[in-house]
């Protein structure tokens, strides 16, 4: 099956992988036709196992390769293509940002539930293992859905990804 695996903190925060290592590292695990997209730690790849063991053993190589406690979500190239057709945000306003939370586990309505009060314009809506949210340009880091994100122990279990990167991902793996 192909997936992708969407890396947790990669090149952000003082954290650096270079793309080559990462596909080498997941080349060791046995993956086949592994490629990344972009530097933000997106990899296409393919296996015969689950998303769920697949992403066990790409976290325990990634943690013993590169010292660093890796995360990563596991999502097979048709489930992507499904959230991202059921994105309730344009991607094309040039006020706002879409975005897409990949979240662990079942917590995605419970994380779009403790939001709390929103900027203007700022939406959130859950999905199957996801919260879109869109928000102002320029306030990705800062706006009070985004200052969720950051506190333990949320930031543990989601990662963030651009609507337009996943259409990238998914460009790349046609």
């Amino acid at each position: 099956m192909r997936y992708v695996a969407l890396l947790r903190g990669v090149n952000i925060g003082g954290r650096t992988l270079r793309m080559a290592e990462l596909r080498e590292c997941l080349e060791a695990c046995g993956f086949r036709g592994v490629a990344t997209v972009a530097q933000s730690g997106n990899v296409l790849f393919e296996a015969s196992a689950a998303a769920a063991a697949a992403r066990a053993q790409i976290e325990r190589a990634l943690t013993e390769r590169f010292e660093y406690p890796a995360r990563a979500h596991v999502v097979s190239l048709s489930r992507l293509r499904k959230i991202v057709a059921a994105c309730p945000y344009a991607d094309d306003d040039p006020a706002f940002h879409a975005y897409v939370v990949f979240v662990q586990g079942a917590g995605a309505a419970a994380l779009a539930g403790a939001a709390g009060e929103l900027d203007e314009g700022e939406a959130l809506s859950a999905g199957a293992g996801v919260v879109y949210w869109r928000c102002r340009r320029g306030r990705s880091l800062d706006s009070p859905f985004a200052k969720l994100l950051a506190k333990a122990p949320q930031r543990e279990r989601h990662t963030t990804r651009n609507a337009r990167t996943l259409q990238r991902i998914l460009a790349a793996a046609s």
